[in-house]
């Protein structure tokens, strides 16, 4: 697809869209349940809305992943390794998405929302102060979850962020601001792994993910300065709210499918 199929209505659907999509991103992950829905609400056909996707989703997160960067909120020791794996996984995901049907991953969501919704709901807050854990346990846990969800985002994506971030605070004990911008790191790895392969395969709309990209750059600034600032009290309500707004669109899929 190219220029001369850019439309005018397209374009500011994309721009909205994309600017509450990265917003939201930004606070607490899943982000692309707003983003991907908008691409496809503006035309694109499904591989082209989940290509054209990473490229807006991709360039915004740098906005974020920066600011919490410039802020001290990254721990590079679990970062790096984390971002290889990301790489790496985001990679496979998106092969395998070119050659799948999505309804078999919204049958996995189905299991895995409720289980994910009470985890947030039974605890009070994500935790302000890091938690007691071995380092090679740490380790291993942001690894494991780095590479297995950045595949999940490569193949499908919406939720990706909101998963790390819950298994980062809960499982791997990092404090919400410094999970915040760990999972930025591995987010923003994911997506230029997933943008690379279909940019390779040709289902990348670049006109219109550039124009996404610019709101996607402004909401993703705004969201994680009120992450930094406010840390869980406003992370845990927006991550609930992704929730809700995931399992809304898997039932809704699997109704129309």
């Amino acid at each position: 697809m190219g220029m001369g199929d850019l439309t005018l209505r397209m374009a500011l659907i994309v721009a909205v869209g994309v600017f509450l999509a990265s917003f939201t991103d930004a606070i607490a992950g899943g982000g692309g349940i707003i983003s991907v829905p908008t691409y496809l609400l503006a035309g694109l056909p499904a591989h082209y809305a989940l290509g054209t996707n990473k490229l807006s989703a991709g360039l915004g997160t740098i906005a974020s992943t920066g600011r919490f960067i410039k802020n001290g909120f990254v721990d590079w020791k679990l970062g790096v390794p984390s971002i290889v794996l990301a790489l790496i996984g985001s990679h496979f995901g998106t092969k395998l998405q070119l050659m799948m049907e999505e309804k078999y991953l919204q049958y996995l969501l189905l299991v895995v929302l409720p289980v994910v919704a009470f985890v947030v709901l039974r605890q009070r807050e994500l935790p302000e102060q890091r938690g007691e854990i071995e380092p090679k346990a740490q380790m291993a846990i942001v690894c494991a979850a780095s590479l297995v969800v950045g595949a999940y985002d490569g193949f499908y994506g919406p939720g990706t962020g909101t998963f790390l971030l819950l298994i980062f605070c809960n499982l791997a004990k990092m404090d919400v601001r410094t999970a915040g911008g760990n999972v930025k790191l591995v987010n923003l790895a994911s997506n230029v792994g997933a943008l690379f392969t279909s940019l390779m395969s040709g289902k990348v709309f670049i006109a219109l993910g550039l124009i996404g990209t610019v709101t996607s750059v402004l909401g993703h600034y705004i969201g994680s300065g009120l992450a930094i600032k406010n840390g869980s009290k406003i992370v845990k309500p927006t991550v609930i709210i992704v929730l809700i707004l995931l399992a809304i669109k898997v039932l809704q899929g699997l109704i129309s499918g």
